[in-house]
């Protein structure tokens, strides 16, 4: 779990720094507005930046114009979240809430697996973003990753060997990961998952199969 935070630790970094793709710079300020501890360390770090700015020497910008027209040319960021006030929903943080731009009970689920639903948000060649429903005490298969995963726990909560995943906990999974997740019993567990590079399966066969069918 120890290297799960580190690794948190480093995403917010870089969400400060705004170098994260759209889906993972939405998942990580979700995180900020329901985990008050890491929204501080972001405060932190956005404070050291500007201090480390000001500091600087300025330097001349070459091909000045090309990039101001790059700047202005790009997509703006969810930064500000504006929607409908009929179509916020409360149980979601406000940075979602402009990404999914549907209340919960809106959402036109999927079933991925027995016991498990699927409403996928944004998907391109190299990225999926999506939210995920998973009954009481429902294994994900096993699988190892071929890259970064992000999960962001919404509601309920989940487990794997690294320990328990609860509200506003972020999941951060690679290369280094094979797990098998699973929802706690207590009640279902909604997240937003980023994918940035397909999953594979992985263990026995039978094991695969049991999960699969969600027994």
């Amino acid at each position: 779990m120890l290297l799960n935070l580190e690794r948190l630790d480093l995403l917010i970094a870089h969400y400060v720094a705004g170098c994260l793709p759209e889906p993972a710079h939405i998942l990580v300020g979700s995180h900020l507005e329901m985990q008050p501890s890491s929204g501080r360390l972001a405060d932190s770090l956005d404070h050291l930046a500007g201090e480390t700015l000001d500091a600087t020497m300025p330097l001349a910008l070459s091909s000045r114009d090309e990039r101001l027209q790059t700047i202005f040319a790009s997509r703006p960021r969810i930064d500000a979240p504006s929607l409908m006030a009929d179509r916020r929903d409360p149980r979601l943080p406000r940075f979602l809430n402009a990404y999914a731009g549907r209340r919960l009970d809106d959402v036109p689920w999927k079933m991925k697996l027995p016991g498990l639903r699927q409403h996928v948000i944004e998907k391109s060649s190299g990225m999926e973003a999506s939210l995920l429903w998973a009954r009481p005490g429902r294994a994900l298969p096993h699988h190892r990753h071929r890259g970064l995963e992000l999960t962001l726990v919404l509601q309920g909560a989940f487990e794997d060997h690294r320990g328990a995943f609860g509200q506003g906990d972020v999941s951060v999974a690679d290369e280094t990961i094979v797990h098998r997740p699973v929802a706690t019993n207590d009640s279902p567990c909604l997240c937003f998952s980023v994918l940035l590079a397909p999953i594979a399966l992985s263990g026995p066969t039978f094991r695969i199969v049991a999960d699969i069918l969600g027994v």
